[in-house]
């Protein structure tokens, strides 16, 4: 089946959220490896990162911390410096194939501004808290066939996590494209669904070529 539409994830798949995880580091006055080792640990236990924030906070709230990080001139988000660099070559190397590109998400509002900020080439742009359905519900990925305007099975999502991502998108039937990247990439496993994946990718530049070669087959 062709693969006429690529929505892509956009945390820690299009934006590293490295920094941003330093930043939370430094703002709960954390040591930056001591945060990020127990991020790796929490994950591997089947935990989430608000768990990690819990963790260091006891009580933790989120939007009261953004308030607070705001206030203090050191607001939470993404930003052009945190684009992953083979992000941009990736999305127009897709646009050159003729392909329908999408960007979407678990994101709060803000980050669309933020998105936006980052100058990037797509078609639509799908912002969870925007949309009032987040991943890994089938509605999200039902969203993203409807903004395509394709068939569910010539629509590929890429994506870094087997939970949000991959498991998801295959169970709806789209086609699913795995990005070894980040802390969810490296730590979740589930060869099977592996396996059903239409590509396992180490970097963004491969896929328009990927891309390109499966479509010539189809």
């Amino acid at each position: 089946m062709r693969i006429e539409a690529v929505f892509f994830d956009i945390g820690e798949t299009l934006v590293n959220e490295g920094e941003i995880y330093g930043r939370w580091a430094d703002w709960l006055g954390v040591p930056r490896h001591t945060f990020l080792t127990k991020l790796g640990a929490i994950l591997a236990g089947g935990g989430t990162h608000m768990d990690l924030l819990e963790y260091f906070r006891p009580g933790f709230h989120l939007e009261t911390e953004e308030k607070r990080r705001a206030e203090a001139g050191m607001p939470n988000g993404f930003g052009p410096a945190d684009l992953y660099p083979d992000a941009r070559g990736c999305l127009a190397g897709l646009h050159e194939l003729g392909v329908f590109v999408g960007v979407a998400g678990n994101q709060p509002v803000e980050a669309a501004e933020q998105f936006a900020g980052l100058g990037l080439d797509v078609d639509v742009l799908g912002i969870s808290a925007v949309w009032g359905v987040e991943k890994p519900a089938g509605e999200f990925f039902a969203r993203c066939v409807e903004e395509a305007g394709r068939p569910a099975e010539q629509v590929l999502y890429v994506g870094d996590r087997m939970d949000n991502d991959v498991r998801p998108a295959l169970e709806y039937g789209v086609q699913a494209a795995f990005l070894r990247r980040g802390p969810w990439g490296f730590i979740q496993r589930d060869d099977e669904a592996l396996r059903r994946c239409r590509f396992r990718l180490d970097s963004l530049a491969e896929l328009p070529g990927l891309v390109a070669e499966h479509n010539g087959r189809s």
